[in-house]
């Protein structure tokens, strides 16, 4: 009886998260301007692979997978969230210092960090066929409770992508840490704004 495929399953779950997409993206940015506390508070949005992973439990994630429909409604949820991240960020970058708005309270930021940390998650088609084509890969059909298989293989990926997304959080807050000028405030949100709109496009030209 063969067991979890742990030792091919490792290096596949640890590179993924450290390719630069858009929820590290997110969070790296986040933490440049916020801060640490709610960068980490954001980086609990990315909870919507709990609910991709747990799609593939059910059964219902290769049944996604294999929907051109539901795909196409997912893909281009994503663009247009992706898309409209990267414009807010463009119209902070272009905005006068005279017409800032007030701030916001405290835990007005921490549920919008959240919000768009799940929104660019569940609207993200390639995480659900990630995880639909990538976990079954390594878990045993033939022994017992292929289901919790799956559900310790997705939790140990989830794990490890709130880890990985912890350490863009530290190099995002050590960089807000050492303070920067409108100026330079100005130009981090322009190149978000500019990464979020080729991430929207580059997902709207995916044929997948």
């Amino acid at each position: 009886m063969r067991a979890i495929n742990w030792v091919g399953f490792l290096p596949a779950a640890l590179l993924v998260p450290f390719i630069l997409g858009a929820s590290q993206i997110l969070g790296l940015n986040n933490a440049v301007r916020q801060g640490i506390p709610y960068a980490l508070a954001g980086v609990g949005g990315r909870l919507a692979f709990v609910m991709l992973v747990a799609l593939v439990v059910a059964g219902l994630g290769a049944t996604l997978a294999a929907s051109v429909t539901a795909l196409t409604v997912i893909k281009w949820a994503g663009v247009a969230y992706l898309a409209w991240i990267g414009v807010q960020a463009l119209r902070r970058a272009w905005r006068p210092a005279a017409a800032e708005a007030p701030a916001p309270s405290a835990d007005t930021v921490r549920w919008r960090l959240v919000r768009n940390e799940f929104a660019v998650g569940i609207n993200n088609p390639k995480a659900l066929l990630l995880f639909a084509a990538l976990l079954p890969q390594f878990a045993a059909e033939s022994a017992g409770g292929f289901g919790a298989q799956i559900a310790l293989l997705g939790a140990a990926y989830v794990g490890i992508e709130f880890v990985v997304g912890l350490g863009y959080v530290v190099v995002g807050g050590l960089i807000g840490a050492t303070g920067f000028s409108a100026r330079t405030s100005r130009r981090i949100d322009l190149g978000t704004g500019v990464c979020f709109l080729g991430l929207a496009g580059l997902l709207a030209a995916d044929g997948a």
